[in-house]
């Protein structure tokens, strides 16, 4: 049923999954607490996710709590192939592979979503959406789902808005033991592991310019001034941009960060960062990077119009030449840089983000009768989750005295 590239590299995968899963132990408590009880039996679950050795750990997990699981990737470039194998070997329909065409892509998730899901979990709403656009018949038998991305949830909403989005979702990116964790130190090593990692390069003394002060953009800003970068920060939002300001960042445009950057990272969700305009300024030996969802916010359609590929001097990076002279880098074709250039974030932090999907699917396994809309995950599942980490880290905590609660109102 599955459609992989390289079963042959099954074991490889394996001890890959094995390595992650040590150093996830609150997913893996859940798994010890769940098992037994098989909650999701009889539960069809449709994965949308980056399909690398934390996500294949997490579907391991719904596997061995009763779910009938099926796997693709939410990017041609962050599928690694040992992986899927690995998953695939274990009974999971695994439906992809790395370098996926477009329409390989839309294939795999198509046949994704033609496996009958009770339970869905996205990663940039592209399942969700073909799942509304091509399979409405489909629509009635979803439970619910989980969407765990800034992008996702812009694209989610909107369908909300419009009256069509046809199950609950659950907003897993907004809540607390995702978005300060997840998407700022997860995403502020990641993305600088992968561009080190893919250029061999020094970062101190460098200026870095990050589009975007979400917490994705913190991250990686507060980690490009730990590795002694010189940090210039563009943004739309005033308040934000007043924030990177008092942080001690440089705010400025991104037409006039832009001749004065060395490496330049995205990580805003929108399209067009780095447009026509700012590529024209780039100085000699510029390196273009994204860390948002999808490969649109460099503006790949004007950096071909405006210089020509010159080649490849190293995995993973793409040599532009602009016609006097100046060349620029792109590095993982402008996808997302720390999981098609990396192994992604860290697996100490993808287990606070998979124990709350994990569980976000059990809420909406046993709850009735909620709202067709984006529903925040509920605030005692997060802190269940934090106690979860504290308690994995061996740290213990004060609690309210009786006085206490009634002081604050809490009796």
């Amino acid at each position: 049923m599955s459609m992989i590239r390289s079963p042959e590299l099954a074991p490889q995968g394996q001890k890959k999954i094995a390595w992650a899963a040590r150093h996830m132990p609150v997913l893996s408590s859940l798994a010890e607490k769940y098992a037994s009880r098989r909650p999701f039996a009889g539960l069809k679950m449709a994965l949308c996710i980056h399909l690398e050795a934390k996500t294949a750990y997490l579907a391991r997990v719904f596997q061995r709590c009763g779910a009938q699981v099926a796997v693709t990737g939410s990017n041609p470039l962050s599928t690694q192939d040992d992986v899927a194998a690995a998953l695939a070997r274990e009974g999971i329909a695994v439906f992809g592979w790395r370098g996926a065409t477009e329409e390989e892509y839309a294939d795999h998730i198509r046949r994704t979503i033609d496996t009958g899901p009770n339970l869905v979990i996205d990663d940039g709403g592209d399942l969700i959406t073909m799942l509304h656009r091509e399979r409405p018949d489909l629509l009635p038998q979803v439970r619910g789902g989980a969407e765990e991305t800034t992008t996702g949830l812009t694209r989610l909403r909107a369908l909300a808005e419009a009256g069509e989005l046809a199950f609950p979702v659950i907003a897993v990116n907004d809540a607390l033991c995702k978005y300060l964790f997840d998407n700022r130190y997860g995403t502020g090593q990641s993305a600088w592991d992968g561009i080190m990692r893919t250029t061999n390069l020094l970062v101190a003394g460098k200026t870095v310019v990050v589009a975007g002060f979400g917490w994705c953009g913190r991250g990686v800003a507060m980690r490009a001034r730990g590795l002694g970068a010189q940090v210039i920060v563009t943004e739309v939002d005033p308040v934000r941009a007043l924030e990177a300001a008092v942080e001690g960042y440089r705010v400025m445009p991104m037409l006039e960060a832009a001749p004065l950057g060395d490496i330049f990272i995205t990580a805003t969700g929108c399209r067009e960062v780095i447009g026509a305009a700012a590529l024209a300024r780039l100085k000699d030996g510029a390196i273009l990077a994204n860390a948002g969802h999808f490969d649109v916010e460099i503006d790949k359609a004007a950096l071909n119009r405006l210089a020509r590929l010159a080649g490849s001097p190293r995995p993973n990076i793409e040599e532009y030449r602009f016609p006097d002279g100046r060349r620029v880098y792109l590095l993982a074709q402008g996808r997302l840089v720390n999981l098609a250039a990396g192994d992604g974030h860290p697996a100490e932090i993808m287990d606070l983000s998979f124990a709350l999907q994990f569980l976000a699917m059990d809420y909406l396994r046993r709850s009735e009768g909620l709202p067709r809309a984006m529903l925040p995950l509920p605030a005692e599942l997060d802190r269940e989750v934090a106690r979860l980490k504290l308690a994995a880290m061996g740290i213990t905590i004060d609690s309210l005295t009786e006085s206490q609660r009634a002081y604050l109102g809490l009796q």
